[in-house]
């Protein structure tokens, strides 16, 4: 493992951490303070009723689905969750998020943009859906907190902005702390030999296997070459990355929600179970529909 690059790596994600979770903090916590939050959240209100969220949590999700994690947390925090509800989001914002980014990755191995979106935010809904009617009783913290990003009563504007900006400080510390050692620990799995030989080894098992730990870039981007070459099956391609797109950088992602409550073994358990799941019942839809391709084929008109 290259220190200095890991190091460097890890000063690039605090930038980024900072410049997105404090200015988001503060500006949800103005949109609560101006009760501006509740015409915005209209708009995604159906959603996040239906999977059992506040309707204040409809910034969360539309930032988790267009920007990324971070940005979901920094609306969520100053909501008062329960433990069910941010391993709900967790669920939800697990498997829908980054949706551009992600998707141009799943294009480069063959699944079209709509798929990629129409798969996650579909997924995603359904998930947490089932994960919301789950009981409550099944859900404990991972790791035991005091409530400290909850809804606060504030005298003036200034007041706000101050305990806001310090508030933000120290979201940010927490999840700068939890991103560094992950990204230590991304780092050196990424250095062992056998993953830096992954392309020599393009089995479905393998594939999905760095997909669920590091992440669809590594997952998916271990086929590219394989894909482009045209040494690996369509129905190989479709599978990995269908399941890769419900379930993937479990751990990472997972453990973000994991400082505010969210139960990490439940939200891993569901993403998982979910994506076997789903990505066995669209495969069987998948080999039909390339059956019926093949026979029409040979059709005479």
């Amino acid at each position: 493992m290259n220190f200095k690059q890991t190091m460097q790596k890890s000063l690039q994600s605090i930038w980024i951490i900072l410049k997105l979770i404090i200015p988001i903090y503060i500006i949800a916590d103005i949109l609560f303070y101006y009760n501006t939050l509740s015409y915005v959240s209209i708009l995604v209100e159906p959603i996040t009723t239906a999977i059992g969220l506040p309707p204040e949590a409809a910034l969360s999700i539309i930032s988790g689905m267009f920007l990324n994690v971070y940005g979901a947390i920094a609306f969520a925090a100053p909501l008062d969750l329960t433990i069910h509800q941010w391993t709900i989001l967790a669920v939800f914002i697990g498997i829908c998020h980054s949706l551009v980014v992600e998707s141009v990755i799943m294009k480069k191995i063959g699944l079209s943009n709509t798929y990629s979106y129409v798969l996650r935010i579909v997924s995603g809904f359904l998930v947490a859906l089932v994960t919301s009617i789950m009981p409550s009783s099944w859900f404990s913290p991972t790791i035991t907190t005091e409530d400290k990003f909850t809804v606060e009563e504030y005298n003036s504007l200034s007041d706000l902005l101050y305990n806001s900006f310090l508030n933000s400080i120290e979201l940010s510390i927490t999840v700068i702390i939890l991103i560094t050692a992950l990204i230590f620990i991304m780092d050196f799995i990424k250095s062992r030999k056998f993953i830096k030989e992954s392309k020599k080894n393009v089995s479905k098992g393998f594939s999905l296997t760095v997909g669920i730990i590091l992440g669809i870039t590594y997952g998916a981007g271990i086929l590219i070459n394989e894909v482009e070459n045209g040494n690996i099956k369509d129905e190989d391609i479709f599978y990995i990355g269908t399941f890769l797109m419900i379930c993937h950088a479990v751990i990472e992602d997972t453990l973000l929600f994991v400082i505010f409550g969210a139960d990490f073994t439940m939200a891993v358990a569901i993403r998982t179970i979910s994506a076997i799941i789903i990505s066995y019942i669209l495969l069987l839809v998948y080999r039909k529909y390339k059956k019926n391709i093949s026979s029409h084929k040979y059709i005479k008109i």
